[in-house]
C-alpha cells in the first residue's frame, strides 16, 4: 500500500466533536445517579485523541461552540496532542451536541441531543485549508458532518482538495439520525464519499444505510466487492459483540472482541478506528492492524469514558500481551 510518508501531519480528522456526561457509577440508571463525569466525545473526537495517543500527528477540522464547553474540548485535545490550530467557532448561542449515557440490565442507552443547529455542523466551506489537507497522509471524514449544511459542503470540499494532493481518505460511516431526513438523502451523500474513500468503515446496518438506493440488499462479501469495484482498497464491516470483518482485495479477516468485563456499548467504535489507522500509518500487516483495533475497542468499552479511555502505545502493547499469555486469539484469516 503506497501512503506517502513525506507530509508534516499523518491524519487530518473531519467531524463532530461533543460533550459526554457519565454517571460516575454506571450501576445506578441515570434516574439515580446523582454525580456525573464531563469528558470530550464524539466520534471524530474521540479517534483523534486515540490516535495521538499512539503517537500520529493529528489535526483536527471541526466546529465547536464560542463558549465554556468549546474551551474545553479545544484545552482537551490539545492537552492529548492534537492540532487545534483549525479547530474554527460557531456563532455565539449555537451549541455543542451532549450524548448522555447509562447502563440498565446490562444495555446501553445513549441519550443524544444535537440538531442541525448543533456547532459540529456549523463547519463552513471557507473553514477548509488546502495547504492543511494538503499536510496530511490521510483525511478521515466522518459521516455525520454530511447530514446537514453547510457541514456536507466543507465534508465535500476536504475530500476534492484529498484527492488533489493524493491524500489517501478514510470515510467513518457514523451514522446519527437525529439531523438526516431521509434514507434516500443519507444513501445518496454516503454513496458520494465513500466513492472517494481508500478505506470505509461502519456496522453492518450502516452499510445497509449507504447501499439503500444503488445496491440494497448485499451481505458482507457483496458489500466487499461492490466496494472494491469503486476503488476502495479496505472495508471494515463491523457486527457489535460478534466481532468485525475486515476485507482488502487479497484478504477476508474475522475479529472477534477480546474478553473483558463490558462496563458500556459506545467508544467501541472509536478505539477501533484509532488504533487500525495508526496501525497503518506504522506498517503494520492488516492482521496487526485489525489486532490493535479490536483491542483498543475492548479497552474502550470496559471503560467508564471514550476519550479518556483510548490507550497509547504501551498500553495497548501491553493490553495485547497479556491476552496472549492467556491464549486468546482474535483474528483469523477466512
Amino acid at each position: 500500500m503506497d501512503i506517502k510518508n513525506n507530509k508534516s501531519l499523518d491524519i487530518v480528522t473531519l467531524g463532530r466533536a461533543t460533550i459526554d456526561i457519565n454517571p460516575a457509577d454506571f450501576k445506578d440508571p441515570f434516574v439515580d445517579s446523582e454525580y456525573f463525569n464531563k469528558f470530550v466525545g464524539g466520534s471524530a473526537a474521540n479517534t483523534s485523541v486515540g490516535l495521538a495517543k499512539l503517537g500520529c500527528k493529528v489535526g483536527f477540522l471541526c466546529c465547536v461552540s464560542d463558549d465554556s464547553l468549546g474551551d474545553f474540548v479545544i484545552s482537551y485535545l490539545k492537552q492529548s496532542g492534537v492540532d487545534t490550530s483549525h479547530i474554527v467557532r460557531a456563532e455565539k448561542g449555537i451549541m455543542l451536541g451532549l450524548a448522555f449515557t447509562e447502563v440498565i440490565n446490562g444495555k446501553t442507552n445513549l441519550m443524544m441531543y444535537r440538531d442541525e443547529n448543533v456547532a459540529d455542523l456549523k463547519l463552513d466551506i471557507k473553514d477548509i485549508d488546502e495547504d492543511f489537507i494538503a499536510s496530511a497522509r490521510f483525511l478521515l471524514v466522518s459521516g455525520t458532518s454530511l447530514s446537514a449544511s453547510p457541514s456536507r459542503e466543507a465534508a465535500l470540499k476536504a475530500m476534492a482538495l484529498a484527492k488533489k494532493h493524493g491524500v489517501k481518505i478514510i470515510f467513518d460511516i457514523d451514522y446519527r439520525a437525529q439531523v438526516w431526513k431521509s434514507k434516500e438523502e443519507i444513501s445518496t451523500y454516503y454513496t458520494i464519499a465513500a466513492q472517494n474513500a481508500f478505506m470505509i468503515q461502519g456496522s453492518r446496518e450502516e452499510f445497509d444505510l449507504m447501499d439503500y438506493i444503488f445496491s440494497p440488499g448485499m451481505n458482507d462479501e457483496e458489500t466487499a466487492e461492490y466496494w472494491f469495484a469503486q476503488g476502495a482498497e479496505i472495508l471494515i464491516i463491523k457486527h457489535g459483540s460478534e466481532g468485525s470483518y475486515v476485507f482488502t482485495k487479497e484478504d477476508k479477516l474475522k475479529v472477534l472482541p477480546f474478553k473483558v468485563e463490558l462496563m458500556k456499548a459506545t467508544g467501541g467504535g472509536d478505539g477501533y478506528s484509532s488504533a487500525f489507522i495508526s496501525g497503518l500509518l506504522k506498517g503494520k500487516t492488516i492482521e496487526e492492524c485489525a489486532e490493535r483495533g479490536t483491542a483498543s475497542a475492548s479497552i474502550a468499552v470496559a471503560s467508564s469514558s471514550c476519550s479518556a479511555a483510548m490507550p497509547d502505545e504501551k498500553q495497548l502493547y501491553d493490553f495485547i500481551e497479556s491476552r496472549h499469555r492467556e491464549g486468546q486469539k482474535v483474528v483469523y484469516r477466512v
